[in-house]
């Protein structure tokens, strides 16, 4: 499909596009028209970033330019509290929200996607669980709430043990279902986990994305008929408990302050990356998620009132025509003769989107919106299987500037590849002066092999979306080794960087065969960690007049 497509020549000819009715800027526009036509042409840069970014690297470390320092601050079976919470397995998407004004004191909250088994229960690879080892990874999963303070006088992040606020939610946490018919004869779901991105509301909620959630109690598939199957997990959970796949997938709503949760079905069911909001004038909530999947959709869902996201409309990209379909089976005859309600229809969004005519995109993963222009930007990973090996982040701006619109046009921001010196782009994140970062995501078992052996190990990229070098990916990090860098977020003065350096070693075979021992070094199993970037390079990339977010978070009050 569209973003299969080799070259940004051909994805635009396939539009019927240029560069100048997509809306590139005229340097952004030259330097990708240059690549598409000659995909060997070397970008041209007319002037350095303020730092010497860093070549490629396979050592087992977390490598950062120079200016730029990191302090470890959380890391996996770290303790919260007394009540025997820890800080879960292969942290992702990170949140931050105040507790005063300043933002030198506040709730960080992470997901924890997945896990390895053989770190978390000792289980060895392929073998199979005991309903012990099961309950124990079930509590390293889901996601972590905890109080965070900066030292006034060393200016370094610390947690603050046993806060009323440190918690946990886990794969045997009850958490109820927001939908209008019980589903699989519940509105009760135990557990949350596969949680990849996220995003937060404006009324200072953390929204957590369920992603691969069929790795842990399978895939409920239907026939032409309607007749359910229950394909087998990776992991093995549903041997031991009878929980219905339905009941994840879903987008869960938080409360950092009681940890509180709901699973939100109006957004629709499928391999959420994440959930990113924007605010339309009349106050109401537009909502973007990505199904992280091979030939799978772009969502968007308008809620039906200001402050709150229980109902609305969830629509799916139609990108050759620049079109939001409606999912609603009210609008859609096809959609009444599918399936049985609008329950259903969120259920399955994965067979009710094509069915509409929406576009099968590479794997579309992480979501931001350019708080100045509000551009959406939309990581689009690869999709091997179609020969997109490197990927691209995609640019789509909405009619009007509006994100109420049913109408927009795309274009490809950025390509990956050898010429641009990033492959697999995955989380996105806009600093206090609107530029853009990035990681990346090659997997574990492709990372220094083949076509993906120049970018080395994953990556941070700094890309600035001004001046000369606007479009240019510089790397500003180095992960180590399997691990990626996600869930990147900046402290309230934009001079701190809070990363997650999720699953490293995770293709190791055995305890004694490990592939990483970071961050301990020696012979040490490796952890997941959070680390706080910091340091003068950072200072000067953030100095200035900060730009106005999309929406004015509230500083929490503390319960």
């Amino acid at each position: 499909m569209i973003h299969d497509l080799k070259t940004r020549r051909e994805f635009l000819e396939f539009m019927g596009l240029s560069a100048a009715a997509v809306g590139l800027s005229g340097t952004a526009a030259s330097l990708l028209s240059s690549c598409a036509s000659n995909p060997t042409a070397p970008a041209v840069l007319a002037a350095p970033p303020p730092f010497e970014p860093l070549a490629a690297s396979s050592a087992d470390t977390l490598g950062l330019a120079n200016g730029f320092n990191a302090k470890i601050l959380l890391r996996w079976d770290d303790a919260l509290n007394n009540k025997g919470d820890f800080w879960g397995a292969n942290n992702d998407y990170l949140a931050f929200f105040r507790l005063n004004e300043e933002g030198t004191d506040g709730i960080l909250w992470s997901n924890h996607e997945s896990y390895v088994p053989m770190f978390v229960s000792g289980r060895k690879r392929g073998s199979v669980a005991t309903r012990s080892q099961i309950l124990k990874e079930q509590l390293s999963v889901g996601g972590s709430l905890v109080r965070i303070k900066k030292d006034p006088a060393t200016g370094e992040w610390a947690l603050v043990k046993n806060d009323p606020h440190n918690r946990r939610l886990t794969g045997q946490t009850k958490i109820p279902i927001i939908s209008e018919r019980p589903i699989m004869g519940s509105k009760v779901a135990v557990g949350t986990f596969g949680n990849c991105a996220g995003g937060i509301t404006p009324w200072g909620t953390v929204l957590t994305a369920e992603e691969n959630t069929d790795d842990f109690y399978g895939t409920a598939v239907y026939d032409e008929k309607g007749k359910r199957t229950i394909e087998e997990s990776v992991f093995g959970w549903e041997k031991f408990f009878n929980y219905p796949p339905e009941h994840y997938g879903w987008i869960v709503e938080v409360n950092p302050l009681t940890g509180a949760a709901k699973k939100l079905t109006s957004i629709g069911r499928y391999a959420h990356e994440c959930a990113t909001i924007r605010v339309a004038k009349d106050g109401r909530c537009v909502v973007y998620s990505g199904d992280d999947g091979n030939d799978r959709c772009l969502y968007k869902f308008i809620a039906d009132k200001p402050g709150s996201l229980e109902t609305g409309k969830l629509y799916a990209a139609d990108v050759a025509n620049g079109k939001w379909i409606s999912l609603s089976i009210k609008d859609q005859p096809k959609l009444k003769a599918a399936f049985k309600d609008q329950t259903e229809v969120l259920i399955r969004c994965r067979e009710a989107a094509p069915m509409v005519g929406a576009s099968a995109l590479a794997r579309p993963e992480d979501i931001e919106i350019d708080p100045q222009t509000g551009s959406v930007y939309i990581t689009l990973t690869n999709n091997q299987p179609k020969g997109n090996m490197f990927g691209e982040i995609l640019k789509l701006e909405e009619k009007n500037n509006d994100p109420l619109s049913l109408e927009f046009t795309s274009s490809t921001f950025a390509a990956g590849g050898p010429d641009s010196q990033f492959a697999c782009p995955d989380n996105l994140a806009f600093d206090r002066r609107g530029n853009l970062w990035m990681t990346t995501d090659v997997s574990g078992k492709d990372m220094n092999r083949g076509q993906y052996l120049p970018f080395k190990n994953n990556s941070l990229f700094y890309i600035p979306l001004h001046g000369p070098n606007a479009g240019k990916a510089f790397r500003v990090a180095t992960a180590p080794n399997d691990a990626e860098l996600t869930g990147p977020v900046f402290s309230h003065d934009g001079r701190n960087l809070f990363l997650a350096v999720q699953h490293p070693g995770e293709t190791s075979k055995a305890l004694d065969q490990l592939t990483s021992h970071w961050p301990d070094g020696g012979q040490s199993v490796p952890r997941s960690s959070v680390v706080v970037i910091s340091g003068p390079t950072l200072d000067k990339l953030v100095e200035g007049e900060a730009i106005k977010p999309l929406f004015e978070m509230p500083v929490l009050k503390r319960s």
